[in-house]
């Protein structure tokens, strides 16, 4: 009989609550595995600033610092989502209370506002999206409008002020670089042209590295 109503009707409210959840462990895992990647990327690249400030390379320093910046922001908003997630885990396990008392899924206006957030994220965002849409069929969320549903794009991230981008450098070259230099200043070591070479190698292998991980 089970299988028969399941045939006619569907997954049960509890089913798909569990398979939500499912879901919502594995996106998880994804950010946990997609921040491990970013930190790894991030700390070679601070090496490298270091390296280059070292060799007096300020314009190579700067251009990696700002890619420092980047992914420092891009790990808090990967952290920002997996809590998200968490959230609508919790959310859902609400539900599966409710389940029990009222035989169904009631409307989430909490999941729906974070289901919203998520699917802005390219990392999460088809299975969010997928996710999303099956919630709606089922009576937890209304349909998501269309602006809600286009990437937005973090000006903040690509255009760092160079204030922040001076602080990095600071940080990172126990003050020799960053706060007390402007954009332009070239220390006065000089560089032989194939140190400069392998500096501009160096350089340009973490700043793809990292670029690969923020563009993905």
């Amino acid at each position: 009989m089970q299988t028969i109503n399941r045939f006619l009707y569907g997954p049960t409210p509890e089913e798909r609550v569990r398979a939500w959840q499912g879901k919502l462990r594995s996106e998880s895992r994804q950010l946990d595995r997609e921040m491990r990647q970013l930190e790894a990327a991030t700390a070679k690249a601070r090496t490298t600033v270091k390296q280059l400030a070292a060799k007096g390379d300020v314009k190579s320093a700067r251009i990696l610092a700002r890619e420092v910046v980047r992914s420092n922001k891009q790990k808090d908003r990967l952290s920002v989502s997996k809590a998200r997630l968490g959230s609508i885990g919790t959310q859902l396990q609400q539900q599966l209370a409710m389940v029990k008392v009222t035989g169904s899924l009631q409307k989430s206006t909490e999941i729906m506002k974070l289901s919203n957030s998520l699917v802005k994220l390219p990392q999460i965002s088809q299975a969010m999206r997928e996710m999303s849409m099956e919630m709606t069929k089922a009576g937890i969320m209304e349909e998501m409008l269309e602006d809600t549903l286009q990437m937005d794009e973090d000006e903040e991230i690509e255009e760092e002020a160079d204030a922040e981008v001076d602080k990095v450098l600071f940080d990172l070259t126990n003050g020799k670089l960053g706060l007390a230099g402007s954009a332009g200043t070239e220390l006065p070591t000089p560089q032989d042209q194939l140190e400069d070479d392998e500096a501009e190698r160096v350089m340009e292998e973490a700043r793809k590295q990292l670029n690969g991980l923020l563009s993905g």
